[in-house]
């Protein structure tokens, strides 16, 4: 497991049957795992939208005494790199924020089953649905961009409203067995009900979201966690954006065709000047 701070949070939570409202304050704290040691519960609960003997009792929860011995174990345990965001300005310490999001997510890809077990599932389903809404929706289209390049069948679905089941639907009866979810945050409602939508509907739901504790997760049969950043006004996602090129690597790899596709695009891309070198 990772050693930054969002990786030792989750090895916290691993192994405790945790309520829906203890869910939530762990999605938090993974979000803000940087800035968790230094909260009060007051501040913690603010944040995540419960109340302060929410948080008291999920410390307790998790084996401690209570909030103030959870955050003594956390300020005993966070890594160097917040001291080490301490020392730079905001700009650089998002940078840095970043960079360790990285790191965190290379740590979980020394295990390559899931993302392999994803590639394959997006690889078997024809078409393929890619779902992303409101600050998802530039992760979804960049994938389904390149995925386009090398999958027969990629429907993006970047828009909400009545007509996303509609869509989810026309892609289960055109043979659709998998759907692909970037789910960050804010997480709109209406996402979490497309996923129990088309789960319901018999799709295969691969999700990426920033954290196993994300409100996605309950709605995903293989969701693979990519952290962002939180340092500026707006939350910053280099590891998504990342992880999303290694799924279609994955998915590539399993599709045997790939590379004659590939080829083939750059031969048409020459014959009609698409790009100037």
């Amino acid at each position: 497991m990772s050693d930054s701070p969002a990786g030792r949070l989750q090895t916290l939570f691993e192994g405790h049957r945790l309520t829906p409202t203890q869910r939530r304050i762990a999605h938090c704290m993974v979000r803000r795992a940087a800035d968790v040691p230094f909260l009060s519960s007051v501040e913690l609960a603010d944040l995540a939208g419960v109340s302060q003997p929410s948080v008291t009792r999920f410390a307790v929860a998790l084996g401690f005494d209570g909030y103030p011995a959870l955050r003594k174990h956390l300020r005993e345990s966070v890594p160097a790199v917040a001291e080490e965001l301490a020392e730079h300005n905001e700009y650089q310490q998002a940078v840095l924020g970043e960079i360790e999001n990285l790191r965190h997510l290379a740590e979980l890809l020394a295990d390559p089953a899931p993302v392999e077990r994803a590639g394959r599932l997006l690889a078997a389903s024809r078409p393929l649905p890619v779902l992303g809404l409101r600050a998802a929706s530039s992760q979804a289209r960049g994938f389904a961009y390149f995925a386009g390049k090398v999958h027969p069948d990629v429907r993006l679905l970047d828009e909400g409203g009545s007509m996303l089941d509609d869509r989810i639907d026309a892609a289960v009866r055109a043979g659709a067995t998998a759907l692909l979810c970037f789910a960050l945050p804010r997480h709109p409602r209406e996402v979490v009900d497309a996923l129990a939508y088309a789960r319901a509907a018999g799709l295969t739901v691969v999700t990426v979201a920033e954290s196993a504790f994300a409100p996605v997760a309950a709605h995903s049969d293989l969701l693979i966690p990519a952290a962002v950043g939180t340092g500026l006004a707006f939350d910053t996602a280099c590891a998504p954006m990342l992880l999303g090129r290694v799924l279609l690597e994955a998915m590539a790899d399993e599709l045997p065709d790939a590379q004659a596709r590939l080829e083939e695009f750059d031969v048409k891309a020459a014959a009609r000047g698409l790009f100037v070198e």
